[in-house]
C-alpha cells in the first residue's frame, strides 16, 4: 500500500514540476497559455506545459523505480 501511495505521489509531483516548468519556458518564449483565442502562440504555450507535464511523470517514475545498488544496505 505504501508502495501505490509513493507512486501516486511522484507521479503527481513530478507532472506538476514538469508542467510549471514547461509553463515558465513558454513565458520565457513569449508564449502566453492564457491569451484570448486560439493563436499560434497560444497553442504553443499548451504544447510546452503538455509537453513538460509528461516530461515530469516519466522523470518522477524513472526516479522512482531506480534498482538498488550493491552499496545500498539490503
Amino acid at each position: 500500500m505504501k508502495h501505490l501511495l509513493a507512486q501516486g505521489l511522484g507521479d503527481a509531483v513530478g507532472f506538476v514540476v514538469g508542467a510549471l516548468l514547461g509553463f515558465f519556458a513558454g513565458q520565457w518564449l513569449g508564449c502566453d497559455v492564457f491569451e484570448a483565442g486560439y493563436s499560434t502562440r497560444s497553442m504553443v504555450g499548451i504544447a510546452l506545459v503538455g509537453l513538460g507535464g509528461g516530461l515530469g511523470l516519466q522523470a518522477a517514475r524513472r526516479w522512482l523505480h531506480v534498482k538498488p545498488t550493491e552499496h545500498d544496505a539490503p
